[in-house]
């Protein structure tokens, strides 16, 4: 019984993993919860969407949710094997605590899936913590059109260019591109990561 973080750049297939992860666990006759923060509207709020295609509706969550709360409530009538969260990077500080009373607490294993930085090489509140807290940090690979593993993200604007600055947070992922960091050093003109 553990708190994973899957972390990845984009387009790893941390959500095609979760969607099999919760479908695996459904086999076998088992109860699963899915979340997902209610900012991530891409494919409509409550939906956990892949890239190749695969979707599921899941429960969307608030910046201001407890989710221990949530979760408890949810298992109160039925026994759940597992809660499996995307978007993980969107959670706050509170809410990875939150997860981590899941599983010390109702023993739920937790499966959370998310990026470790944003677009300016920064953690996102929600991985930083989950970096420090989870007992099991996996790394999804990715890569890089020059074929190394890319472990950076970078942002473009809609002339094709890379930015530097601007909000930490923009849902999408037409204007995302997953850089190895030599590439994405390149990208924004950066001498110094």
């Amino acid at each position: 019984m553990a708190v994973y973080f899957y972390y990845s750049a984009m387009n790893a297939g941390k959500s095609t993993y979760l969607l099999q992860a919760a479908h695996n666990y459904e086999q076998q006759g088992m109860d699963v919860l899915l979340l997902t923060p209610a900012l991530d509207d891409r494919y409509g709020v409550g939906k956990i969407t892949s890239r190749i295609g695969l979707s599921r509706s899941a429960v969307p969550v608030s910046p201001e949710d407890d989710l221990f709360e949530l979760v408890k409530d949810h298992s109160h009538n039925r026994s759940l094997a597992c809660l499996l969260v995307d978007e993980a990077h969107f959670l706050s500080r509170s809410q990875v605590s939150d997860l981590m009373n899941v599983n010390d607490h109702l023993g739920i294993p937790v499966l959370t899936f998310g990026l470790r930085t944003d677009a300016f090489g920064n953690t996102f509140e929600g991985s930083e913590r989950l970096l420090a807290l989870a007992d099991k940090l996996i790394e999804q690979k990715t890569i890089c059109h020059c074929g190394a593993k890319a472990t950076m993200v970078a942002r473009y604007d809609q002339h094709g260019n890379a930015v530097s600055t601007g909000s930490q947070v923009e849902i999408g992922d037409a204007s995302y591109r997953s850089l190895c960091r030599k590439h994405y050093k390149e990208a924004l003109e950066l001498l110094s990561i």
